[in-house]
């Protein structure tokens, strides 16, 4: 039996977010064909979560003992760690990722926890476990020229790939503000293959 952690990351509601639309669908189908897994939803608009300050960051490099494993940064990165698989589901804002998400991160990417530094460097400690972004986005930016420009999912497979995640799939709905397009084709057609890729994830 796996743990799965499905971080959301859009103050969009249910129902009028295109991502979590295929993001949801994904997870759907994800217990219909993993009936003993746990899904574990952490909708980051609904945490206590805010930019680091000076505390905060002595608590991150500081020591790490059962005690704190409840303190209100280090937990997330406690339960980061402690599963086996990983949904993300955002939305491309500003060429990036939401700004709550890049503070998630900064939560998670504790030493000591998610990695360590070792004589030759930072090493990651979730190595053998599996992440899927899901993005909705409103140009093309799976292709050049725009592909240059999309800094969001570059960045958390970089940084999943610094925990040592290194099974990394992208879900991504393009093209959803370009005029002429169909945008409910291009939903339900990424929808299909989240569906798809759930059963086997």
């Amino acid at each position: 039996m796996s743990k799965l952690l499905y971080i959301k990351a859009n103050a969009k509601p249910e129902g009028k977010s295109r991502t979590f639309k295929i993001s949801d669908s994904f997870i759907e189908a994800y217990k219909e064909s993993h009936p003993n897994d746990t899904v574990i939803t952490l909708d980051l608009y609904n945490e206590d979560i805010d930019f680091l300050s000076i505390d905060d960051i002595n608590t991150i490099f500081g020591p790490k003992t059962n005690e704190n494993r409840y303190h209100r940064i280090l937990k997330y990165a406690y339960q980061f760690a402690e599963v086996d698989k990983y949904v993300i589901a955002e939305p491309m804002w500003n060429l990036s990722i939401p700004a709550i998400l890049k503070a998630y991160m900064d939560y998670v990417c504790v030493t000591g926890i998610t990695f360590k530094y070792t004589e030759e460097g930072p090493v990651g400690l979730c190595t053998g476990k599996r992440a899927i972004n899901i993005s909705a986005r409103g140009g093309n930016y799976s292709v050049e020229p725009f592909s240059a420009y999309e800094m969001g999912d570059r960045y958390l497979r970089t940084i999943f790939g610094f925990f040592g995640i290194t099974d990394f799939t992208t879900i991504a709905a393009d093209g959803l503000d370009v005029m002429g397009n169909d945008v409910d084709h291009i939903l339900e057609k990424t929808i299909k293959d989240a569906q798809e890729i759930a059963k086997n994830f």
